[in-house]
């Protein structure tokens, strides 16, 4: 049988007719992937939701991947171990690499516990293109959130390999931003990071 890498090498890349640069003309704005990453319960989703309609009533070219949509499609065949966490954010950095060359917004809304992961996605990127803000919430504040019930499975043993019980998360050394999401209130949050999208993602002339 044929390794998957050896059928890797034997598939041609094939050039789009259309580039990215001109996708980004007809957008009239640049392409990037902000990629929201945070303990569960951090408020990524939140975030990312409210960020997507908001660039979109601006007129920007907009798509929104979120973990957990994800795990209904595109990673379905994954669990929860270290491996399948890195696999899932391998895949999901694939589909926005796609999108992203053809000039799209794509905000990524996905724990993504692992750094090196999450810096094997930004080095398959041009510099400017990958932009990671981390939602910063203490850990006993998203357990008290808990809106999906998840951190209280976990606690009792009914839900293993969750990240910030059973299982680590590693915070972005040195993000391109940071928002206090336990500190903060949604408004607050989501203005700084409107603010900050809207000052790389300038409109092409």
């Amino acid at each position: 049988m044929t390794s998957d890498s050896a059928a890797s090498r034997n598939v041609v890349w094939q050039t789009e007719t259309v580039t990215r640069a001109q996708h980004e003309a007809r957008n009239q704005h640049r392409g990037a992937v902000v990629w929201l990453t945070g303990l569960p319960g951090s408020g990524k989703s939140t975030l990312a939701r409210a960020a997507d309609e908001k660039l979109h009533r601006a007129g920007f070219r907009t798509m929104l991947l979120d973990g957990d949509n994800l795990r209904h499609g595109l990673c379905a065949d994954l669990g929860f171990s270290m491996a399948d966490r890195n696999e899932n954010v391998r895949r999901t950095g694939e589909v926005a690499k796609l999108l992203l060359n053809t000039g799209t917004v794509v905000l990524v809304a996905l724990v993504s516990p692992i750094r090196a992961a999450r810096d094997a996605v930004k080095q398959g990127l041009r510099d400017g293109d990958f932009l990671d803000v981390y939602c910063d919430c203490a850990l006993d504040v998203c357990k008290n959130r808990d809106p999906k019930g998840h951190y209280a499975q976990a606690e009792s043993g009914a839900l293993p390999n969750f990240t910030g019980v059973s299982s680590t998360y590693e915070a972005p050394m040195s993000p391109a931003l940071t928002l206090n999401t336990g500190i903060e209130s949604i408004d607050e949050s989501m203005e700084r990071l409107m603010r900050w999208m809207l000052s790389h993602l300038r409109r092409s002339q």
